[in-house]
């Protein structure tokens, strides 16, 4: 099996085209930015574009969805953004009962100046297909404002809904952006349903996952799927064999005895989203800052190649 990090995702509908112009134009009215991340990925489900545009205009980060994440990991996350210009972080869940309260609190506080029926607060609610954006929309409103689902792209539509206490919440459609350069954050992305799969093969978002789970979590990985021992590195391909060897357990059999990747790919998936898994963060702050690094190398070869044409 071959997993191949150095190329580049292309993932860019055409609605997403449109709700990123849109929210160019929109900025200049803008009090305030909420981007809603997927805790078990804070810096793949960040979208770069965001940091281009949003200038020095006030950004809150939340981390959603943290009741799957690894706690110790969600607050290193929240210490690498929190000390950047004109940003905080809030770490919530969909169990959370006070999650309305501690939104509009937060709005309040990094905009004092605003907030009543002469001055209204306009934030603008930003986040990635799939990641519970929707679901807190509803929670804020008090009732079925945004349609939710567990499919990538629900909202097409920009929307305006008006809070309590002088704030007006403008929703965009979940956007992805024109390309994702590192690839590794592709996979993380589509391992936790923030894009579509087909943008990759599913036996390969399975053998990049069980690669991070068998470095990462390995006790997790082995206590789900009943196995004795993960191979070591003098192993042909670990995770290939990790992969096979999950799918002997589980009956993902195919003719012939040959295990059924794609199948044990998917039960992983569906076991990893759910929690089954545990509570697991896919990136940490110093992996991605390798990972930018390499990015960072990879452009300046590519500069140089058409340079040299």
């Amino acid at each position: 099996m071959q997993n191949n990090l150095n190329q580049k995702i292309q993932w860019f509908p055409g609605h997403m085209h449109k709700a990123q112009k849109e929210v160019r134009a929109l900025l200049p009215q803008i009090d305030l930015i909420i981007e809603v991340l997927d805790a078990r990925i804070p810096f793949s489900s960040e979208n770069p574009m965001i940091a281009d545009i949003r200038g020095d205009k006030p950004t809150l980060k939340i981390f959603n969805k943290s009741d799957l994440a690894d706690p110790e990991l969600t607050e290193a996350w929240q210490q690498y953004f929190q000390p950047q210009p004109h940003i905080q972080t809030l770490v919530l869940n969909s169990q959370q009962g006070d999650r309305r309260q501690q939104v509009l609190s937060k709005i309040k506080q990094m905009v004092p100046h605003k907030g009543d029926a002469t001055k209204v607060i306009h934030a603008v609610i930003l986040g990635i297909p799939n990641v519970g954006k929707s679901t807190l929309i509803n929670a804020l409103a008090g009732r079925p404002i945004a349609k939710t689902g567990n499919e990538p792209a629900v909202t097409k539509m920009q929307q305006r809904i008006k809070l309590e206490d002088g704030i007006l919440l403008i929703d965009t459609p979940g956007m992805l952006w024109p390309n994702i350069e590192n690839a590794p954050s592709g996979y993380r992305l589509a391992a936790t349903g923030g894009m579509k799969e087909t943008a990759f093969e599913l036996a390969d978002i399975g053998y990049f996952t069980v690669e991070y789970l068998m470095q990462a979590y390995p006790e997790q990985l082995k206590a789900r799927f009943q196995l004795d021992t993960l191979p070591d590195e003098h192993d042909l391909d670990p995770p290939l064999a990790v992969l096979e060897e999950m799918g002997r357990q589980r009956g993902c059999l195919a003719k012939g005895g040959m295990v059924d990747l794609d199948k044990i790919s998917r039960i992983l998936l569906n076991e990893l989203r759910s929690g089954q898994l545990g509570r697991i963060t896919l990136e940490t702050p110093e992996m991605m800052q390798a990972e930018l690094i390499e990015v960072e190398k990879q452009r300046q070869l590519k500069a140089q190649k058409e340079a040299e044409k």
